[in-house]
Order: structure tokens, then sequence, then C-alpha cells
């Protein structure tokens, strides 16, 4: 026992010497939540750009272009020329471009009771189609109001709305736990990959093996020294967080905990899979980016996970990042409790398991 107290002490000091690294193993994740969250972190929706060529001018396409404007989802911007609008359309400024043509205003008037629709052009942008069937759907909605309308049609059902006092959550919120997780993955699996190959060519590990100190105890050393590390660095970030953008945490602090040390645990086994593989400290270095660079994309970090292709899927829900940024983000911003996360909890303790078993068969002391 005294000897795991001294490796931990011993593997703390190393770390708060090194200022350098640590300084930098720290400001990076602040640094860019804070620059995303600056630029993003208060988007709460999606923007679509919507343009209207009044070529009628007149009260009632003025009327058309007033109802359109109340929905607050819609950039409008109302032009001229076709032209004008059809090269922002092509440039990817505009979504949609509506054009009231001439004969508007007379066919509202018109009182022929066989009249048929007025066509009403709508133009889309083929490049980004599912913002583009949006604006559509809502262009669409307010034509058929207006046609109803008309024909005083009277509905036989009506809704009747009544606000819920939703989350107020922004890109912020879904960050800070991502950045969080990031740290966690690259400080144990990046971090640890290194240093103990770089103890191995030094000759440490050689020495330590020469002793009567048990493998067991030096790598429960290790997990002690950098599990008190990764809370202290979480704690600090979610405390910048909080100050500067006002993210709370929602959920219960011992499942936060619970799910960095599960995460600091999972990472750490890989890291020590990459030191046995790895046979010098710049090999170790590419191999670990090989593996942490992919994840960082998908696992949820910056983007939703749901949101990417459906051939990744199966990829991304076995990735241990993918289970802790989610365990995260629910435990912060929903405020789930550890037993509502069972499939992530089941998930990075197989990972925890399979990794430390193989890192038994890895690992080299020399």
């Amino acid at each position: 026992m005294r000897a795991y107290w001294q490796l931990t002490l011993a593997q703390l000091r190393i770390f708060l010497r090194n200022r350098q690294v640590l300084f930098w193993t720290l400001a990076f994740p602040i640094f860019l939540m804070v620059m995303l969250g600056l630029f993003l972190g208060n988007g709460k929706g999606i923007s679509i750009s919507i343009a209207v060529v009044d070529e009628d001018g007149s009260q009632a396409s003025q009327q058309l272009i007033d109802i359109i404007k109340k929905n607050e989802a819609l950039n409008l911007a109302v032009m001229k020329e076709r032209n004008e609008a059809f090269d922002d359309l092509k440039k990817g400024d505009l979504n949609i471009v509506v054009v009231i043509p001439n004969g508007y205003s007379d066919f509202l008037t018109s009182k022929s009771e066989e009249k048929r629709p007025f066509s009403l052009p709508l133009y889309y942008n083929e490049t980004n189609l599912t913002v583009s069937q949006i604006g559509m759907g809502v262009v669409n909605a307010t034509v058929d109001a207006i046609s109803k309308e008309m024909v005083n049609y009277i509905p036989a059902l009506e809704t009747k709305a009544e606000g819920i006092d939703a989350l107020n959550l922004q890109y912020i919120d879904f960050l800070v736990p991502g950045i969080v997780a990031m740290m966690i993955m690259s400080n144990n699996m990046n971090g640890v990959a290194g240093q103990i190959a770089s103890w191995r060519e030094r000759g440490i590990l050689r020495r330590m093996q020469g002793t009567t100190l048990k493998a067991s105890t030096f790598i429960a050393a290790q997990i002690t020294a950098r599990l008190l590390l990764n809370a202290l660095q979480a704690i600090i970030v979610l405390g910048v967080a909080r100050l500067i953008f006002n993210v709370e945490v929602r959920g219960s602090w011992f499942t936060l905990i619970s799910f960095v040390i599960l995460g600091t645990l999972a990472f750490m086994a890989i890291g020590f899979i990459i030191a046995g593989i790895a046979r010098t400290p710049e090999s170790a270095a590419p191999i670990a980016g090989f593996l942490s660079f992919p994840m960082l994309f998908l696992g949820g970090v910056f983007f939703p996970i749901k949101e990417m292709p459906d051939f990744l899927q199966p990829i991304v829900k076995v990735l241990p990042i993918s289970h802790l940024s989610h365990a995260l983000r629910e435990t912060m911003n929903v405020g789930a409790s550890i037993m509502e996360l069972g499939t992530e909890v089941l998930v990075l303790g197989c990972w925890i398991i399979g990794a430390f078993i193989v890192a038994s068969y890895t690992f080299k002391w020399e």
C-alpha cells in the first residue's frame, strides 16, 4: 500500500512539475470551448433564407409578403428582379425564391366560380435540399391558408395550442460535455501511450521491474493519479463554462463524476494497449492520433450522432467516446440519473474489462 501511494504522489508531481504540458492540456479544451461557444453557442434553430420577387406590386401581394414575414424561422428579403434573386439562389445565399407574377391581385378579386388555381412560381436550392424542403413547407402552408379563406372553408376540427416550458438548450450546452469527453480521451489514451512508451525507452520500467513492485500496484497508482487530474480538469472546464456561458449541470455530480471515472478507465486501458504495441514514443503518438482523431467526429463531440449517415451508425454505437459524450450530455442537460444511462455504463464497462485484458497481454516492461 505504501508503494501505491508513493507512486501515485510521484505521478501527480510529474504532472504538476511539467507546467507547459499541464497548461496546454487544460488550456486547449478551454480555448476550443470558448471559441466555438462564442461563434456557435447561441444557435437555437434553423434559419431559412427566402426572397420574394413582387412583380404584381399590389396591395394583395404586399399582404402575402406580410403573412410570410410573420414566420420567425424565415429570413425574408423582398427583391425586384428575378435574375438577381436567381443569382443569389445559385450562389447559396438563398434557399427559396417566391415569385408573385402580374395578375395576382386581379385573380383574387375575380368573381368567376370556375376559375383554376393561380400558379405561384417557387424555386428552391437543390444543394441544400433539407432546408429548402422546410422552406417550401412553410410557403405552401401559407398559400393553403389563403386559399381556404377565399372559399370560406370551415374546418371540422381545430387545434388548441398550449405552450409547454421546455429546456432552453443552446449549442454550447451540447458542446461542453463533448469537450469534457474529448479531454478525458486525449489525456488518458494519448497521454498514457506516450508516457509509458517513453519510460520504457528510458529504462525506467525495467528498473521498476527489478524491484519488488507489482504490476498491479504500478497500474493502480497510474489510474488514481489520472482520475484525480481528470476530475480537477473537468471541474475547471465546467467552472469556466458556467462563468462565461452560464452552462448548468442539471443532473447529479455523483453521476457526472461516475462517468468521468468510467471514461478515464476505458481510455487508459486503450492507452496501455497502444503503449504495448508501440516500440518507441515517436510511434506511440501517431498510433494514438490515428485512433483518437476519427473519434472526435464520430463520437458526437461536436456534432449530434443522429445526424450522421446510416452506414456509420453501427460504428458510432460501438465507440466509447460516443457513449461517454452522450452520458455526460444527458447528465448535464437533461438531469438523467445513472440508472437511466444503463446502456452507457454497460458499454464503457465492457471497454474497460476488454481493453485491460488485452493490455495485460501486450504490456511490456522493456
